[in-house]
């Protein structure tokens, strides 16, 4: 069973302990603007959220890669950019609907959550519960999914 992050909104304090996790298990520094995920700050509400890569099933910037740079971890579910083959054309983030796909400069490639292997550093340095890394279908991607497509074809329609 593959495992997702879920994420708590109301537990996220916006301590950045996660953008910082990130940071050094992908590049080695604290750099939070290196970070996959991202906490936005909705000041009017006074809330905090982590957002960042959920793992589509259908993930549309795997198949809008043109040179199938994006595929399928086996083992975590993840959606792995293989920097090797990226040839940063960013097609993949045009695809992708929720913006979690990110252009690096430095590289010329672009870079996405890629679940840390199967360990994400994130959900583990998360003080206070905000991220966690669970089965996928206690997650609610099956709801998810269900409401995904019944808005897809009311689009259609």
């Amino acid at each position: 069973m593959w495992k997702v992050l879920a994420i708590d909104p109301v537990k996220c304090t916006g301590c950045l302990q996660c953008e910082m996790a990130c940071s050094i298990e992908n590049y080695g520094v604290i750099a939070t603007s290196k970070s996959r995920i991202k906490v936005f700050n909705f000041e009017h509400e006074g809330r905090k959220v982590p957002y960042t890569c959920t793992q589509c099933a259908e993930a549309w910037c795997l198949h809008a890669c043109p040179v199938d740079a994006i595929r399928l971890d086996q083992r975590t579910g993840a959606k792995v950019v293989d920097e090797g083959t990226c040839v940063g054309c960013k097609v993949c983030t045009i695809a992708c609907p929720f913006g979690t796909i990110n252009y690096v400069q430095e590289t010329g490639k672009v870079q996405k959550c890629d679940l840390c292997g199967g360990d994400p550093a994130c959900a583990a340095a998360c003080p206070t519960g905000a991220i966690t890394f669970v089965e996928a279908d206690w997650a609610g991607l099956n709801k998810m999914q269900q409401w995904a497509a019944k808005t897809a074809a009311a689009v259609l329609a």
